[in-house]
């Protein structure tokens, strides 16, 4: 065989073997995906991924096998997405706590925002921070005075959990110098045990996602006191962050969306933001999610990293200065 014909069959074969790869893309789903849910049974991450569910099922086109993988605070299924093969087959329903609260929190999470590829951002949960009906404060103002008198506690989920931090966060906007020390934090198992603390007072407010606690403002057990987003909340008669002058509050936020492993290829990408237009827009999933006080919002890959990004920088810096990184 001469070079020149060599060099023919040589092209012929490469330009073959490119033809197959980029049909095997196009046909992309081939079989079902992997879409693993890195916390429990029942909790905000997984009621979100399993209403979604039918819709995106049914935009892609092939089965959607949806496993809790949990352990670590999100850590664990965001470790078995982030070392999974990046063919758009093992997908992570990704949150908050597992890609803002955590990176900002813990110096020994085993990965970074850099190992993944987010292809949107969906879902966004407003925080509300409450009191007990029986406390007798009625708004931010009076709350910041109990704290300069002293005793006030806060409860949360846990320690380096996004209610820990969104409490220290409101507290230190607010002007309260060492939230830390000025103030107690009770940790619970759980952001229903955190609720139920305020209620039945063994703390004397929390901060969490309005969802959450909706039912017990509803039937006034529990006084919100504000919501973080610039926008009011349905079901919560109470000043927004910007009302308040607070804007940096806006970032403390929850949130839902979906990533991949790092190299994902934009091609998947691609698809997956198709799938995800279809599937947000379905009205019985919009009917349910905005019953829980969900606000559905689709970001593009781009405005999502570019809002992770900046919740992240956001608890990073808060974390830093007020010394709550977690080493071990």
């Amino acid at each position: 065989m001469t070079f020149k014909t060599f060099g023919k069959t040589f092209g012929a074969a490469c330009a073959l073997s490119l033809g197959l790869a980029g049909l095997a893309l196009a046909e992309y789903p081939e079989r079902p995906i992997n879409m693993v849910i890195p916390y429990g049974a029942g909790g905000a991450t997984d009621i979100s991924a399993r209403t979604i569910a039918e819709p995106l099922g049914a935009a892609v086109g092939k089965p959607l096998v949806m496993a809790n993988v949990t352990g670590a605070g999100g850590a664990t299924g965001s470790v078995a997405v982030q070392n999974a093969k990046e063919d758009g087959y093992t997908m992570l329903f990704a949150r908050v706590g597992s890609h803002s609260v955590n990176p900002a929190m813990k110096a020994t999470l085993p990965y970074t925002l850099e190992d993944f590829r987010f292809v949107t951002v969906y879902e966004i949960n407003p925080v509300a921070c409450a009191v007990s009906s029986s406390s007798g404060i009625t708004s931010m103002e009076e709350l910041i005075a109990k704290v300069d008198q002293g005793g006030v506690t806060y409860s949360s989920s846990g320690v380096g959990s996004l209610l820990h931090l969104a409490a220290v966060m409101v507290l230190s906007e607010f002007g309260v110098e060492e939230p830390l020390t000025q103030t107690t934090h009770i940790p619970q198992k759980g952001g229903g045990a955190a609720a139920t603390a305020v209620l039945n007072g063994t703390a004397t407010f929390l901060c969490t996602n309005s969802s959450s606690i909706a039912s017990f403002v509803a039937n006034k057990q529990l006084v919100p006191l504000m919501v973080t987003t610039a926008e009011p909340v349905p079901g919560f008669d109470v000043p927004t962050a910007a009302d308040l002058g607070k804007p940096a509050l806006h970032q403390l936020v929850g949130w839902t969306g979906i990533a991949g492993p790092d190299g994902l290829p934009d091609e998947v990408a691609d698809k997956w933001g198709t799938w995800m237009a279809s599937a947000t827009e379905d009205a019985d999933f919009l009917e349910k999610m905005t019953a829980r006080g969900s606000v559905i919002e689709l970001m593009s890959p781009e405005d999502a990293n570019a809002f992770i990004q900046g919740q992240y920088d956001t608890f990073r810096k808060l974390v830093d200065d007020l010394g709550m990184r977690i080493e071990g």
